[in-house]
């Protein structure tokens, strides 16, 4: 399972030109899933994400996290952080799990979040979404379990 976390001051996901998540100051992270993922995997990359501190404190140091700060998180599906573009000009997206077995780890890691205290928005699992943010810092790091 992979992650790339990137904090935002704002975020937010539109499908068909209709918002269907949004967070304010948080985390938005894009969640790929690969065939050797289980729930395993899931709840420890969830719980990693809710306990990340990557606010800065009063002293401008990134030591504190989303709760600290009252953030959300906005997490958006998104099997091409499996592509293999190696070979050729066109990704291979073989490493990624097939919607069947994404779909139930995708809401599993979204429900770990929400079991961890932290407020949840989504996207919708297969559509075509149009995703905005503000990258806070920028501060982006990829996270794998």
């Amino acid at each position: 399972m992979r992650a790339v976390i990137q904090r935002v001051s704002e975020a937010r996901v539109s499908v068909d030109g209709a918002l269907v998540g949004e967070i304010g100051r948080g985390f938005l992270v894009l969640l790929g899933i690969t065939h050797a993922d289980g729930e395993a995997e899931s709840a420890w990359l969830a719980k990693k994400v809710a306990g990340l501190r990557l606010f800065e404190d009063a002293d401008g140091k990134m030591n504190l996290g989303l709760a600290d700060v009252g953030g959300g998180v906005l997490v958006v599906s998104q099997f091409t952080l499996y592509g293999n573009a190696t070979k050729g000009r066109r990704p291979s997206f073989i490493e990624a799990a097939r919607p069947e077995q994404a779909q139930p780890l995708y809401e599993h890691f979204c429900g770990v979040l929400r079991a961890e205290g932290v407020e949840v928005a989504q996207g919708i699992f297969q559509a075509h979404m149009q995703v905005a943010l503000v990258n806070d810092g920028p501060v982006t790091l990829v996270v794998e379990a």
